[in-house]
């Protein structure tokens, strides 16, 4: 039982760990959260809070992972079906949502280029995550092109993969250039794969 108890106090432990984490970094940045700065905002010293992960690298790794969780509950990845209208506010919905935590983006823009190497703890966790990413943006682009709501020009699989470059492509261009407006780029992606006519300048 002890031993159980235990294994529950460093489950709860590691997600506070990854929570407040997430916080320092949306606040301070990037490059001023250092592993000190994290072990200070959970109480540990930094080798305790290393107790907990491998290394730095997997501690930044679990970090997205745990962004991308809390992200999914605010825009309706767990729970609302996948269709049409909720991919396009979601995938938007998050893109917008990016702007208000830079510090977030310049983590995962960083890591994405350093998990290139296949021995990096983040290379699994982002093979995975643009994977699901496509697997449900395929689906629903097959869906449009077969009721005649997006343009059967381009492939499905091929689209997902345009639609995950553009979103990767303009956070490192907004970083460079915060006035880029990264949701209405990528809905104006949306309008213009739309081929159905308008009349109001709006979509039906």
């Amino acid at each position: 039982m002890a031993r159980r108890g235990s294994y529950a106090k460093g489950v709860a432990k590691r997600e506070e760990i990854l929570e407040r984490a997430l916080e320092v970094i949306a606040r301070e940045g990037y490059r001023g959260a250092s592993v000190k700065e994290l072990a200070d905002a959970v109480g540990l010293s930094q080798a305790g809070l290393l107790h907990y992960f491998d290394s730095k690298e997997e501690l930044f790794t679990e970090i997205l992972r745990k962004r991308d969780e809390l992200d999914s509950r605010q825009f309706g990845g767990e729970t609302q079906a996948v269709t049409p209208e909720g991919l396009r506010e979601g995938f938007i919905g998050i893109i917008r949502h990016n702007a208000e935590v830079p510090g977030l983006v310049q983590l995962f823009s960083r890591m994405a280029v350093d998990a290139a190497d296949p021995e990096h703890p983040a290379h699994k966790y982002f093979l995975e995550r643009g994977g699901s990413l496509r697997t449900t943006f395929v689906e629903v682009l097959r869906t449009q092109q077969a009721d005649g709501e997006l343009t059967d020009r381009i492939d499905p699989e091929a689209l997902a993969r345009v639609f995950q470059a553009v979103a990767d492509g303009l956070q490192l261009q907004w970083m460079q250039d915060p006035s880029i407006d990264m949701a209405a780029t990528v809905s104006a992606l949306f309008d213009a794969l739309d081929p159905r006519p308008t009349t109001t300048g709006e979509r039906p």
